[in-house]
Parts: structure tokens; C-alpha cells; sequence
């Protein structure tokens, strides 16, 4: 039987006992699915699988994304299509030149984020596995958003309360100036509505919902808007809300994206490899609709 390991009360955890490398048991797979409901991080130590074992993993939680390289065609993806390329590596398996596109793209996950909030249809949950590693730099951290909204004001979750906000995800790209984006890619990535506050279904509670992607709020002046969501993401990532993970070689962690936001530290990415591998399930529906908001097209 799997073993569950609180790293905080409430927020993240170390599962051992277990080698996702094999099929699991009913009776582990319940138990890492009542631990994820509780906890939103999951660190799974010293997991020696292969591509497709990881992805089977990734199966029991729902259908899998694949990746938004895909869209442009002259793109030869290193991975698997449904597995996002969280590394600073070519298909040479060499180390990216500092001018290289997916490199300048990739920059991106060192801002504050929640993956695929940019898809009207979110993401459910992310496994990013660490097939190597830099010695130095390069931590994730994952930021508490149910903690963050039990910690706001009364008088600030009434004004959220509702409230709708436009992601995309060329506004969290533009932010580090980055815009080499194509035609099918910017169609794509137009903006999409997304809750600030939602309900988790298996839990029942609040929590915020936020990204660098989400650069608008309907309804409200852009500048506004814009003062409010970077307010909400400064107070959601303040420290007694925030868990910073030290990567070893051939960690699994896994997140749920519906309540937390995360971002990749700064690591010499000229001098070291750093090979991560990504599985991310969708969610069961837009969060407008899991919130009974009926939201039109704009």
C-alpha cells in the first residue's frame, strides 16, 4: 500500500511505496486520488520509467493534452505529442543556443502560471518528470491558491466573486517580450474566458484561479483589471503560501492545475542539461461552466 508523507499540513506531499513504472492497484490508485484532493502536490521519488510508462500513468486521471509545439509545422517535436518539452535541449540532445525560439518560449515558465488556463478547455493536472537535472537552480515552486482565498478579505472575495478574466497565451509570452508567434498559432491562442474564483467538485472548496496568461477582466477597465490580477497573484504567492521543490534525478511531481499556480527558477541554461518531460489532463469542462456562468463569445 502506498504511503502518503505530508511536506506541509495541507499542501504538498511525498507518496512512496510505489513504482509507477508497473500497473497499480485499485486500492493505490484511490489512495493517491484521495491524497491529490487533499494535497494539489504530489512528489513521487525516484521513478525510473520510460515515455510511455508515464503517459499510461497520466491515463488514469483523465484524456491527455498534447502539446502546443505541435501547432507550428516547421516544429520537429523531441517527445511524444502528448508530452510537453520542459527542457533547454534540441532533438540533437544538445543545449539550445540563447537565441533559440523555444528557448525565448520556454522562458515563459519562470513567470507565475497554471497550465493550459490559455485552453478554453483547462487543464485537470500536470506530471513533469526530471530525467536530468542541473546541480544548482532550477527548483519549481507551487503556489496554494485555496489557502490564498480562505487568507483574502471578506471584502475582496465579494468583488471577485463572478468575475471573468480573458487568458492567453501570447499575454504571458508578451510580458518577457516575446511575440514570435505564427498565423495558425495566434488563432489558436486568441483569449479565452476563465473564472477568478472557483469551486473544486471533489473537495468543495473555493480557491483562486490565476496565470500570467490572464491579462483582462470582462467587464472592467483593462488598467483595472490588470492592478487586480497582479494584486491577487502577488498575495497568492507570498511564502506561507508557497512550496519550492528541489528536483532529484527521476522525481514525478504532480500538481493540480485547477488550484494552484507554479513557475520554473532561473539555472545556468548555457552550461548545464535539464531534460523534464510533461503529462497534462485535461479538465471535465470550461471552469465558466463548472460555475453555472453562462459566458458569451466575444
Amino acid at each position: 500500500m502506498v504511503t502518503i508523507q505530508p511536506i506541509t499540513p495541507e499542501f504538498a506531499a511525498e507518496v512512496g511505496d510505489v513504482d509507477l513504472a508497473r500497473p497499480l492497484s485499485p486500492e493505490d490508485l484511490a489512495a493517491i486520488r484521495t491524497a491529490f484532493t487533499r494535497y494539489a502536490v504530489l512528489v513521487f521519488p525516484d521513478q525510473t520509467f520510460d515515455d510511455e510508462q508515464q503517459l499510461a500513468f497520466a491515463r488514469h486521471f483523465g484524456p491527455l493534452e498534447t502539446t502546443v509545439f505541435k501547432l507550428r509545422k516547421e516544429n520537429k517535436l523531441r517527445l511524444h505529442e502528448n508530452l510537453a518539452d520542459v527542457s533547454n535541449l534540441g532533438n540533437d540532445g544538445r543545449i539550445l543556443e540563447t537565441d533559440n525560439r523555444l528557448r525565448l518560449y520556454n522562458l515563459g515558465n519562470r513567470l507565475w502560471h497554471t497550465d493550459s488556463s490559455f485552453k478554453r478547455l483547462p487543464a485537470y493536472c500536470s506530471m513533469l518528470h526530471g530525467r536530468s537535472i542541473p546541480p544548482v537552480g532550477g527548483q519549481t515552486e507551487f503556489a496554494d491558491l485555496r489557502a490564498a482565498y480562505d487568507a483574502l478579505d471578506e471584502g475582496t472575495k465579494r468583488r471577485i466573486a463572478g468575475l471573468v478574466a480573458e487568458h492567453s497565451l501570447m499575454t504571458s509570452r508578451a510580458r518577457l517580450g516575446f511575440t514570435d508567434f505564427d498565423e495558425t498559432e495566434r488563432k489558436a491562442f486568441e483569449p479565452v474566458p476563465q473564472v477568478v474564483v472557483r469551486r473544486l467538485p471533489d473537495s468543495g472548496r473555493m480557491s483562486l484561479y490565476l496565470a500570467s496568461h490572464a491579462g483582462a477582466i470582462r467587464g472592467m477597465p483593462r488598467a483595472e483589471a490588470e492592478a487586480l490580477l497582479k494584486e491577487l497573484i502577488e498575495h497568492a504567492t507570498q511564502r506561507q503560501f508557497v512550496y519550492s521543490h528541489r528536483w532529484r534525478v527521476n522525481d514525478l511531481v504532480m500538481w493540480d492545475d485547477r488550484c494552484t499556480m507554479h513557475r520554473g527558477m532561473a539555472f545556468d541554461d548555457q552550461r548545464y542539461k535539464r531534460d523534464m518531460r510533461r503529462a497534462t489532463v485535461s479538465d471535465v469542462a470550461p471552469t465558466c461552466e463548472q460555475m453555472g456562468l453562462a459566458v458569451a463569445a466575444e
